[in-house]
């Protein structure tokens, strides 16, 4: 019989798996970083910079104020400072350097058109002279950017208005022939995985298919707590074939074992027997891309909070804002801000406040006042500037008058 369990039981849960089962530490320090990063297992990268490049603040969310240099060492250093890799995941994303021979699959599926979308296809199938003269010349020169390698004469247009070369290093890099060596500033710099990453990983026995998509499967279930199917493949973006066969697999050898979640209509699965929290008191600004709400359906079942991202949407359409995070408080998501990195005036600028039907107490405005200080001071900025008239922003200025020191 599927073990049953409460709405709250599965919040605790699905909280302790993310890593908010405690507050975030004074300092973060390397090894904590590594172990919350195993954890989870992918980071989704975005290269919205409206606070922070997403990937930066999961981290920060769970850990607190750590140096973002942590992060970049870990991504993108040299020899054994490195510790992930970059490739499509969950989209774009950062990933344990343990993982990649699971998704060594899915670039081989990119090799032979599948997988990647189809003006990419199109491309590898029609233009393997440029993915040739581009591929050697990363061999020759090292990590190079594809504005490095552009022939084209006309200035690039919005958008996806690729140069061939750009086409062929992405083609490259989906499968497996080019790895991110590093970042130019948000640039990707592209070389071969032999000078980037580790021999022992690239050396590896592969597991077959059916094999990657039981252990991707896994991890997104130790990585989740309780989830669904669909939740689960959509982790790492399998397909329902192959999420499906992997999760009968994992059932049968019990590995995963079935859950009735109260309020959710399919049946969810957790790894082993879960450990559930009596409570979690953990308070957390979140990017609009952490894995916590990335799946928006999952975030509606779980949290009652209805979250659709609105940069896209027309300014006079928008409900909430530009680049709105959700306030995690209590086990419960008790806020939305729409917030943005003013750097030129030193300053965080706080939109808009919605509080959601739970409503915040006043331990709960001090509590986003708390959270809000901490990342201003973790992005180098002086203040905390309140531009918000609704009676949410009245509320949390009294609570960041306050927290201030005198």
């Amino acid at each position: 019989m599927p073990l049953k369990l409460s709405i709250k039981q599965a919040r605790r849960l699905v909280l302790s798996a993310q890593g908010f089962g405690k507050q975030p530490e004074l300092r973060p320090t390397l090894p904590a970083l590594k172990r919350m990063l195993q954890r989870l297992g992918v980071v989704q990268i975005d290269s919205v910079n409206a606070v922070v490049r997403s990937h930066y603040l999961p981290l920060f969310s769970r850990l607190g104020d750590y140096p973002p240099a942590m992060l970049d060492q870990l991504a993108w250093g040299r020899g054994r400072q490195r510790q992930l890799f970059e490739y499509w995941g969950h989209e774009a994303s950062l990933l344990p350097l343990n993982l990649y021979p699971l998704l060594r699959w899915r670039m081989a599926h990119a090799a032979d058109g599948r997988g990647i979308y189809r003006q990419l296809a199109q491309f590898g199938r029609e233009r393997q002279d440029v993915i040739a003269r581009v591929l050697a010349a990363v061999r020759e020169q090292g990590a190079l950017g594809a504005g490095s390698l552009s022939t084209r004469q006309e200035r690039a247009g919005p958008w996806w208005d690729w140069s061939e070369e750009k086409h062929a290093l992405e083609w490259l890099f989906a499968a497996g022939e080019v790895t991110v060596a590093g970042r130019r500033g948000f640039e990707r710099l592209y070389d071969v995985p032999e000078k980037v990453l580790p021999k022992a990983i690239l050396d590896q026995a592969l597991p077959s298919e059916a094999e990657a998509h039981q252990g991707l499967m896994l991890h997104a279930a130790t990585a989740l707590g309780v989830a669904t199917e669909r939740d689960l493949r959509d982790y790492f973006r399998l397909e329902p074939g192959q999420g499906r066969a992997a999760l009968d697999e994992l059932v049968a050898d019990g590995r995963l074992q079935p859950v009735e979640v109260q309020g959710w209509k399919q049946l969810a699965y957790s790894a082993g027997t879960p450990r559930i929290p009596r409570r979690i008191e953990a308070s957390a600004l979140l990017s609009p891309f952490d894995s916590l709400v990335w799946e928006r359906s999952r975030t509606e079942r779980l949290f009652d909070f209805h979250y659709r991202l609105e940069i896209y949407t027309p300014a006079h359409k928008r409900v909430y804002g530009y680049y709105v995070l959700p306030f995690l408080y209590r086990e419960r998501i008790a806020a939305r801000l729409d917030l943005r990195a003013e750097r030129a005036l030193g300053q965080l600028a706080v939109h808009a406040v919605h509080a959601e039907s739970i409503a915040l107490d006043e331990e709960g405005y001090q509590a986003l006042a708390a959270n809000l200080l901490r990342m201003a001071r973790w992005l180098g900025l002086q203040r905390v500037q309140l531009n918000c008239p609704r009676a949410e922003g009245s509320r949390l200025l009294q609570a960041l008058l306050s927290a201030a020191p005198a």
